[in-house]
């Protein structure tokens, strides 16, 4: 089988490090691709958002099935430019990934259905997003870049100030680039926030294992907003009641808002939960998996990627026996000096030769250059480890982390420590 794999992040290198487990014959094409999915397959000299040229490769190439990881191109409608052309393509379309590329768009979406989610307005004018927060006169505030901001787009305001400094930093100044044409403001909610990822065809739904994210840079939550520093599966608070609430009260009501919609979302749904005293709400969708949890989970599923990509994008989910295995997982990311500001680049990296069992090594900011592995991005590495309990893989993890080196590499060491049985805690 010939794949197309787009994007070159760690949720990228896991993703064909899965499917050539599934079938080692594999004929796999990464477009760019990394260092890591370099030594699994053929990296392509195609950029993520080259719509053109992918369009072009794939029409002569013709791969059995293209996989879709980053947003960027979902957004820009990948998908539907290779329906058009007539190439099987896995990802949703580019209608679904709206749900994704703005989120003042999600906001009114959520905001219709009376799905459960926090109170919030979007706004494309400073002015009117300034007497909006002051009116509002709740703190802490959330403000939310509406469009795609690699996972950073999300600034807490703890007072006015904040909140008026912050406004102008994103529509004004435009830290965030063109996501910050528009703005979301929204309630803070305390409680406990986790990744909940969905497989569905449109009709039905599979829940995945629950993953706890670590977006934070720092430990105990401190720090910059990243893309996430690590993760882990399943979390311990994540009994089969609180995944049937979650499937009967936020699952199942948004796949029915999106089919009012007229939205045909075929492919994983990621819904970022925040579990509150008075239950689940919504925070914000993604339209792939999550990265670092795309990592965590893939260990957890027995079934082949193929055949859960074939039976989603036929519409026959409910008629396949997923098949989940009962191990945890934990994911250390080990970023670049400067992260997230501007990362430190060309770095040598050392150790990734060094094996250990239970254990691997996922690729996202790097480079080959010659023989050597180079710091190429900020988020470089996603170290993922397995066990049959959560503790002997945080264990497996950080002793694999600690046998990689490079000049000012960061990474917590709290991943997985602060474990409890509620989900608001």
């Amino acid at each position: 089988m010939k794949i197309l794999l787009i994007g070159s992040g760690g949720r990228e290198h896991a993703l064909a490090w899965r499917l050539c487990k599934d079938d080692p014959k594999i004929q796999l094409f990464t477009a760019p691709g990394n260092a890591g999915t370099g030594q699994l397959g053929t990296n392509l000299p195609i950029q993520a958002v080259d719509l053109d040229g992918l369009i072009a490769w794939a029409t002569k190439e013709k791969p059995d099935l293209t996989i879709v990881g980053p947003e960027a191109p979902l957004c820009a409608g990948v998908v539907d430019r290779f329906e058009k052309a007539g190439l099987p393509i896995f990802g949703p379309n580019g209608a679904a990934a709206r749900l994704e590329g703005s989120k003042v768009f999600t906001k009114n979406f959520l905001l219709k259905y009376a799905l459960p989610t926090a109170p919030g307005a979007g706004f494309t004018d400073s002015l009117s997003a300034y007497a909006y927060s002051q009116k509002h006169g709740k703190y802490p505030q959330v403000l939310k870049a509406d469009g795609l901001a690699a996972g950073k787009g999300v600034i807490i305001a703890e007072n006015p100030m904040e909140a008026s400094q912050t406004i102008d930093r994103i529509m004004d100044q435009r830290i965030f680039g063109e996501a910050g044409r528009a703005l979301l403001i929204e309630e803070f909610l305390p409680g406990r926030e986790m990744s909940v990822h969905v497989l569905t065809d449109g009709i039905s739904h599979v829940i995945l294992p629950i993953a706890q994210d670590h977006k934070r840079l720092g430990e105990e939550d401190t720090g910059l907003n990243t893309g996430g520093m690590g993760a882990y599966a399943p979390a311990p608070f994540a009994t089969e009641q609180l995944q049937a609430q979650i499937s009967s009260d936020v699952v199942k009501p948004v796949l029915e808002a999106l089919r009012k919609e007229g939205i045909d979302f075929r492919g994983i749904l990621y819904i970022g939960l925040i579990w509150t005293k008075e239950g689940p709400r919504i925070l914000e969708f993604n339209v792939w998996g999550g990265d670092p949890e795309t990592q965590v989970l893939l260990p957890l599923i027995d079934t082949p990627l193929i055949e859960i990509f074939q039976a989603i994008r036929e519409q026959r989910l409910g008629q396949l026996k997923m098949r989940l295995n009962s191990n945890h997982a934990v994911t250390i990311v080990v970023a670049a000096a400067g992260y997230p500001g501007t990362p430190e680049t060309g770095t040598p990296i050392e150790g990734l030769d060094l094996e250990l069992a239970g254990t691997c090594v996922f690729h996202g900011g790097t480079k080959q250059e010659g023989k050597r592995v180079v710091v190429q991005g900020g988020r470089v590495l996603s170290v993922t480890a397995w066990a049959s309990d959560l503790a002997t893989a945080r264990d497996r993890a950080y002793q694999r982390v600690a046998k990689i080196h490079f000049a000012g590499n960061q990474f917590r060491r709290d991943i997985a420590a602060r474990l409890t049985l509620e989900p608001t805690q």
